[in-house]
């Protein structure tokens, strides 16, 4: 799992003035909306005697411990500590890391990393977002799957002919292959574009908006953006268009919490919102049932340990990124983490940690960056 990227932590909607206690990378963090409706994120462990703040209550704007009462403003600055006096100022060091916090396409999401500003990776945008002629949906999911094992899937242009009746032909016809893919590459990631043979589109509303009845092919592509994102442009027909958005937690090593934004240019009235999202279902939950089954649950450390064919390039080169991304020192080191995790307490380094020392929580240990790597990454992007 990796630092500094942003991540989805929960539907706006869904976050109010109470404390909400989210898992992500392995940690726990607290989220709560202040009085003036801004969301906060910080670090879920109180740096007093280890309170889980999100198990606490939200007064004057601030999350308060359960524990003994110390509130923590939105910064991660501890402003009172009831036992010296509701008065009294709180020493300096009470404080525990305050992430950023970014609300876009419905979600609130965090960015988990101590990189300032101008140095961090970008949100992957939705450009069709407001935009007049589309509509969108929303759903979650959390499973008990690796995120790197989904995000392979999303962009693996083969498994859809098998896993998904509605994308493929269950191998039934004779002259199937993945076509040539058209490689594209940005600054943060690598996605692609294919023609895919196709049965029609089962729902009736959906076949008379595409106006076809047979097997055609569809122009569809798809491509990761950092290590827990995907796009997926899906085109039936030339000007019907179907563009998703798949953000994803990882919660641990072994689950993962999904969200999928489904933006369409067809049926736009809300009435066909459940036709579409029942859709989405029916297909996540067939690579969900997929994933489950998959052996090992994480991906080898070495690609030797699968047989690779070219249609398998996006997953290599996703995995290329993944090693790039350690190069740069943000990848958590889960070795050591497990093995401290019982008597000590991480927190994922903040922004503000380059500003200020003297914390009391433990930054979670990290894979040592490769200089010589990193430069070439640097180089390379």
């Amino acid at each position: 799992m990796f630092i500094n990227f942003w991540y989805p932590a929960v539907e706006s909607e869904k976050l109010k003035d109470k404390p909400l206690k989210q898992r992500m990378l392995g940690q726990d963090f607290v989220l709560w909306r202040d009085e003036e409706g801004q969301a906060h994120c910080l670090s879920n462990t109180c740096c007093h005697r280890g309170g889980s703040l999100g198990d606490g209550v939200v007064e004057d704007s601030c999350v308060q411990c359960p524990y003994h009462g110390w509130r923590f403003n939105g910064d991660g600055q501890c402003v009172r500590v009831p036992s010296i006096g509701m008065k009294a100022k709180p020493p300096g060091r009470a404080r525990v890391d305050s992430y950023p916090v970014m609300e876009r396409y419905g979600l609130v999401f965090c960015f988990l990393g101590d990189l300032d500003e101008s140095e961090r990776p970008p949100l992957l945008e939705i450009k069709e977002w407001g935009q007049e002629g589309w509509s969108s949906t929303i759903q979650s999911f959390e499973w008990n799957f690796n995120y790197k094992r989904s995000i392979e899937n999303g962009i693996d242009p083969a498994h859809n002919e098998f896993v998904h009746p509605t994308h493929g032909m269950k191998g039934m016809d004779e002259n199937y292959k993945v076509r040539k893919l058209d490689m594209r590459e940005t600054d943060w990631g690598t996605g692609f574009f294919n023609e895919v043979f196709a049965p029609p589109l089962a729902e009736k509303k959906m076949r008379e908006a595409s106006g076809e009845t047979k097997n055609r092919i569809i122009r569809a592509g798809t491509g990761h953006h950092g290590p827990a994102s995907v796009w997926t442009f899906i085109n039936p027909t030339p000007v019907m268009h179907i563009y998703q958005y798949l953000y994803e937690a990882p919660v641990d090593e072994d689950n993962t919490r999904l969200f999928l934004v489904n933006m369409r240019n067809f049926m736009l009235e809300d009435i066909y919102d459940e036709t579409m999202m029942e859709r989405n279902q029916y297909v996540a939950t067939q690579d969900r049932d997929v994933l489950y089954e998959l052996h090992p649950k994480i991906t080898p450390r070495v690609n030797t340990k699968e047989l690779f064919t070219p249609s398998d390039y996006p997953i290599g080169r996703y995995r290329e990124w993944l090693k790039e991304w350690e190069a740069r020192g943000w990848r958590i080191d889960l070795d050591k983490v497990r093995e401290q995790e019982r008597h000590t307490a991480f927190a994922i380094p903040s922004p503000e940690r380059r500003r200020k020392k003297g914390w009391v929580i433990d930054p979670i240990p990290l894979m040592p960056a490769t200089p010589a790597r990193a430069v070439e990454t640097d180089q390379a992007a």
